[in-house]
């Protein structure tokens, strides 16, 4: 089981007569919420560190064997099975895991949280990283901690919130300047710097040379 906002890949060798496919399941916060909200049998909400890394693995067993071929049963001739049967499928499953496996049933519920806070701070960096947002601002909007925000950031981008923000707008800074129509005191504007002395020690920090000679040198 894999949290939101990863993939993995997987290699299989098959020979030339072989026969190889897959079944996923693709299931979002809110029926998991249901599930632990209507079933006293699963787990409670955890407390303390976030779970990592983000995907659980269960050893195939004779209950797992025959619930694909359920799965199989269903999708015969590449069709769909009814919504409403797809979830019941899926709560039987939940409800196996959390009898056979509740530490790691307690760690699904921790991943549904996890990737929920994941969107929010993505969502909150897609939106403002061509503003001149602060750090602070930021975790404000994410109605999280200053210390939560830079370690959920850090986890998701694996750079630290101002590094990154500082690497992205100069990005954006050297995109104009290749276009050869803006000059560098209306970028540093453009990009919420207050001064120009402050813009271009910022491009020199992720570029090493002012914006006049990388200007000049694109």
């Amino acid at each position: 089981m894999l949290a939101a906002g990863n993939c993995l890949m997987s290699e299989k060798i098959v020979a030339e007569d072989g026969d190889y496919h897959s079944i996923l399941f693709f299931f979002d916060s809110k029926l998991l919420s249901d599930l632990f909200s209507r079933h006293a049998l699963l787990p409670g909400e955890q407390t303390g560190q976030p779970v990592n890394p983000p995907f659980l693995l269960f050893e195939k067993d004779a209950f797992l064997e025959n619930f694909t071929r359920s799965l199989d049963y269903l999708l015969q001739d590449d069709k769909l099975a009814h919504h409403d049967l797809q979830k019941v499928k899926l709560e039987e499953l939940f409800l196996y895991l959390a009898i056979q496996y509740p530490g790691q049933m307690q760690q699904i519920r921790s991943m549904s949280h996890e990737a929920n806070d994941d969107r929010i701070v993505r969502q909150a960096v897609t939106a403002h990283v061509n503003s001149n947002v602060t750090v602070e601002e930021l975790a404000f909007l994410c109605n999280m901690s200053l210390s939560t925000f830079k370690r959920r950031f850090a986890r998701i981008y694996g750079n630290s919130p101002n590094r990154w923000l500082l690497e992205k707008r100069m990005e954006r800074a050297a995109e104009m300047l290749r276009q050869g129509d803006h000059k560098a005191s209306e970028i540093c504007y453009e990009l919420g710097y207050e001064n120009l002395s402050s813009f271009i020690q910022s491009f020199k920090r992720v570029y090493g040379i002012t914006p006049k000679q990388y200007q000049l040198s694109n």
